[in-house]
């Protein structure tokens, strides 16, 4: 695969002036590679991951885990990644020092990590916003674990110093509201401590999100039993099954997530997409292909993958989701409800506002701007979306966060004025480089 062309500052959209009708080829999900390489990292042999993502977040991950010792080759064009050498981990007598940049996963993975080794010093930090993103829930449970783990700056946050002496293991609690990516990281290193661990989640869980590591970490180790055992509603019991992979291959799935924007689409200029390769498994944001299907779009399911389709006579209607479970894509319907009939109402996204940015607050403020009404939930937890006449000529600020920059380009393909021309620019279109950095090329060979 080669490299996407650079983008420009400001990039305006072109809208479509006839219906969609093509297949995308989606990239590797970000959060089964970063899985992925911290669970190929935790075996006794080498492990090739196919159809990796090669990205901002996959990258900084893979360039810690060489830090820490391990052997990583990467190679984009044929989007594999191999990972060996794992013995040599762990090894340095300096302190090792990592930068996670805005990646959550590798963030929260890698404190895991680190925390379980059998020695060593380990520093992580991040940017500046990384360093103002939730660690606290997963500190803690280290902690109680017995991990020496030292916040440099402010309590509970990046920048950390973690002293390594590994995890003994018990009964431990963590709060995970804030991110499901601590307690998928938690469950990761778990098997690694010296007595089996059991986790409560205070405040309850994702399930989707702990249903994806569990499979992921049995599909890792040499054991046909399951890697966790669901002991209670929020409780669980993380068996010391040995990372061990039976086969040098591990094949990642295409992105759930990043589909979405070429799921919604059709809905925005009438049309097909055929999601290559997109099917229901370990990925709970397939969830959103309901989603689409109450508004009104067609979904079938093949053999070479999901197919959406809409006829753009149709009608489009407005709905009502809670996406706690799937919110990664709540920014794609957020995006798309201008066009919708009726209202939309969002929740279940309260935890969204500590990610990237605060991506409630911020799809508030550019629905406004497009002359949208929009009211924001007293209680934090979502939005609701009263559809008015799109404004033309708005410049649309992504906050450095990359859904923001998809979500809204797939809306600025609507051709608003029919005319073709451009109504909508994206700020920072570069952004997507973080989990899609071919993301604007894929939008734009659907048009040709």
């Amino acid at each position: 695969m080669s490299a996407p062309s650079p983008l420009p500052a400001q990039l305006p959209i072109v809208p479509f002036t006839k219906p969609v009708s093509g297949s995308v080829q989606i990239p590797g999900s970000k959060s089964l590679t970063n899985r992925a390489l911290l669970l190929a990292a935790l075996c006794d042999r080498p492990v090739t991951l196919t159809g990796a993502l090669f990205s901002d977040d996959t990258r900084l991950m893979s360039e810690a885990l060489r830090k820490l010792g391990i052997t990583v080759l990467a190679d984009e064009s044929a989007r594999t990644i191999e990972v060996a050498n794992q013995t040599n981990a762990f090894r340095s007598p300096a302190p090792v020092d990592l930068f996670v940049g805005l990646a959550g996963t590798a963030a929260r993975f890698l404190t895991a990590l680190c925390a379980a080794a059998p020695r060593g010093v380990y520093r992580i930090q991040g940017t500046e916003r990384m360093n103002q993103r939730p660690m606290k829930g997963l500190i803690d449970a280290l902690r109680a674990l017995g991990a020496d783990i030292r916040c440099t700056g402010v309590e509970g946050f990046f920048p950390i110093e973690i002293h390594a002496r590994g995890l003994r293991g018990g009964l431990v609690e963590i709060d995970a509201t804030e991110s499901s990516q601590m307690l998928s990281a938690l469950l990761m290193v778990a098997p690694l401590a010296a007595a089996p661990v059991d986790v409560t989640a205070v405040g309850g869980v994702r399930w989707p999100f702990v249903q994806m590591t569990a499979l992921m970490m049995q599909a890792f180790q040499g054991s046909p039993g399951p890697a966790v055992a669901r002991s209670g509603k929020h409780s669980f019991r993380v068996l010391q099954n040995p990372y061990a992979r039976s086969t040098a291959n591990f094949a990642i799935e295409p992105d759930a997530t990043a589909a979405s924007y070429f799921a919604a689409l059709p809905l925005v200029i009438g049309g097909n997409t055929n999601l290559a390769h997109l099917h229901l498994g370990l990925q709970g944001d397939t969830a959103f292909l309901d989603v689409l299907r109450r508004i009104g779009a067609s979904v079938t399911s093949a053999a070479s993958g999901f197919e959406v389709s809409f006829n753009s006579g149709s009608h489009r209607i407005g709905v009502t989701e809670n996406f706690n479970e799937f919110s990664d894509t709540f920014l794609t319907l957020a995006a798309l409800a201008p066009l919708l009939s009726g209202s939309t109402t969002i929740t279940g996204v309260a935890h969204s506002r500590k990610q990237e940015t605060d991506r409630v607050a911020g799809m508030v403020c550019e629905l406004r701007k497009l002359g949208q009404d929009v009211h924001e939930h007293a209680d934090g937890d979502g939005l609701t979306i009263t559809p008015r006449p799109l404004k033309s000529g708005v410049v649309i600020e992504t906050y450095h966060d990359h859904r923001f920059a998809m979500s809204f380009a797939i809306l600025g393909c609507h051709d608003l004025n029919r005319d073709g021309l451009s109504w909508l620019t994206i700020n920072n279109p570069a952004c997507c480089a973080k989990t899609f950095p071919n993301f604007f090329e894929v939008l734009r060979s659907l048009r040709t």
